[in-house]
């Protein structure tokens, strides 16, 4: 499975690739105010630093602007993958963008049925929401398997990209579930080595080691 930073901040997304974890990146709008940077220099800062996918959201609803922004987005850098709303006018758009060679990340997925539609729509990638799923008594990761299904089942060649990934227990749960790629903050990233007993080993074998008197340097 493929991990993407969920950032807008460059200074850990620049941490994240230093440590070899780093796939691509996905930002949305809120992430944009967060920064608190203009939005076109942010993506194109961040193209500087992965190859990988970098996914920037277009701001308009219909179809004419999405379209517009989207192309302007995709003039940044090679690597940029525009990001649409799953909606009608964001499904066409999609589709428009493909057409032209354009990838897309089709966002704010929350149905099986939407993913459908986005991958009949020639969707690069679909979004599923696990975290806001759970927050109103659903089971996100549910939407994962049944998306994996369906997509299994047509040969699809959208990519799952698990994202609201709040914790590393949904990091494990929508591996195993076949997504794609999670889309995660660098906290929880960085949060996934670790592990008391491995903390506990490291300590034993630090003093274990000095207690040899020896130096390897």
């Amino acid at each position: 499975m493929k991990f993407f930073v969920d950032t807008a901040d460059v200074k850990e997304i620049r941490e994240i690739s230093d440590y070899g974890l780093l796939d691509g990146v996905t930002t949305n709008p809120s992430l944009v105010k967060k920064a608190g940077r203009p939005f076109k220099d942010i993506i194109a800062e961040i193209c500087d630093i992965t190859d990988g996918p970098v996914s920037a959201e277009v701001a308009a609803l219909d179809y004419d602007t999405m379209l517009a922004e989207g192309r302007t987005l995709a003039k940044i850098a090679k690597n940029v993958v525009v990001k649409v709303p799953l909606t009608l006018d964001g499904l066409k758009t999609c589709r428009t963008l493909a057409e032209e060679g354009t990838p897309s990340n089709v966002t704010l997925c929350f149905s099986a049925n939407q993913a459908l539609l986005a991958a009949k729509a020639g969707a690069a990638y679909i979004s599923p929401f696990l975290g806001r799923l759970d927050d109103i008594g659903a089971e996100g990761v549910a939407l994962i398997r049944e998306i994996r299904t369906i997509y299994d089942n047509y040969a699809f060649d959208t990519q799952i990209l698990a994202a609201s990934i709040r914790s590393p227990l949904h990091v494990t749960a929508v591996a195993l579930a076949g997504a794609d790629v999670a889309t995660v903050p660098a906290a929880v990233i960085k949060s996934l080595v670790k592990h008391p007993l491995t903390d506990k080993g490291i300590e034993q074998f630090v003093a274990d080691w000095k207690a040899t008197g020896q130096s390897i340097l």
